[in-house]
């Protein structure tokens, strides 16, 4: 059975620093795109970062902010944020996918069930 598991969210106030964990079982993903994505309430799920490949690319509204990296060892991805803004408040989201647009919801199959995500001002 494939799963991705999120940890690592919470409370958290402007200005400061979280690491995202998405532990992988059942499938290796290697040659997927490996994403994080965002989901605030009322607003459609956005994308924040993906590696692929060993490339990453970035939102605009995190790029100088977050680090995403993995451990293909322990088949796990992360998020690092820092100087978060209480505009990052969201359900931050793991997933795994292949073809298509590495932005784009649609393109991935695989999603983890999420984890909170708050800044207070």
């Amino acid at each position: 059975q494939v799963q991705l598991v999120e940890s690592g969210g919470g409370l958290v106030q402007a200005g400061g620093s979280l690491r995202l964990s998405c532990a992988a079982s059942g499938h290796t993903f290697n040659g997927y795109y490996m994403a994080w994505f965002r989901q605030a309430p009322g607003n459609e799920r956005e994308f924040v970062t993906v590696w692929i490949a060993g490339r990453t690319y970035y939102a605009d509204s995190v790029k100088g902010r977050a680090t995403i990296s993995r451990d293909n060892v322990k088949n796990t991805l992360y998020l690092v944020m820092n100087s978060l803004k209480p505009q990052d408040t969201a359900v931050y989201y793991c997933a795994a996918g292949n073809g298509g647009y590495y932005y784009a919801p649609s393109t991935y199959q695989y999603w983890g069930q999420g984890t909170q995500v708050t800044v207070s001002s």
